[in-house]
């Protein structure tokens, strides 16, 4: 069962680099699943959860679902922001939502990850009683995290549901 909940959405800053468009300098339909990667590790660790050190623990989030829906191009060089949220926490799932918006705010592309927890052996698993905490309590207000590429993070208030 889900409520929601006053969980925020993270916000992570997207800018295409030439090697993830076309000859005409649109971003490629799959690159939007890595940012949507990029969007989900920042959110994660702005949360809290380090993914390096959960798999050390021998956990591994695999995506068991994803889906996109494209409204608008994106553009080589084109500041973007990418809207991450948690939609639904699970005793061994998690769906994040995204957002990717043009600088003036037009939306891109929306879609949705939902990963399942897995062993070492590739069993499903329940989520690690810490990582469900950060799951459901969010990235910290005003959190910042410059890294590989993602200058900043910040919140939004958005809603997520829960279990």
């Amino acid at each position: 069962m889900s409520s929601k909940s006053e969980l925020s959405e993270f916000i992570v800053p997207i800018r295409p680099r030439y090697a993830e468009v076309d000859s005409m300098g649109i971003v490629y339909h799959g690159n939007y699943l890595v940012y949507f990667d990029v969007g989900r590790t920042e959110w994660l660790r702005a949360a809290g959860s380090d993914y390096a050190e959960l798999e050390r623990r021998g956990y591994r989030l695999a995506v068991v679902d994803a889906a996109l829906q494209y409204r608008r191009p994106a553009h080589f060089d084109e500041e973007l922001r990418l809207a991450v949220s948690v939609e639904h926490v699970g005793r061994a799932t998690v769906t994040f939502r995204y957002e990717l918006r043009s600088l003036q705010g037009e939306l891109l592309v929306t879609g949705h990850t939902r990963l399942g927890c897995l062993d070492t052996g590739h069993r499903p698993t329940g989520l690690p009683a810490d990582t469900l905490a950060c799951l459901r309590g969010g990235p910290a207000q005003g959190a910042r995290e410059p890294r590989g590429g993602v200058r900043e993070g910040g919140i939004r208030k958005g809603g997520a549901a829960r279990e």
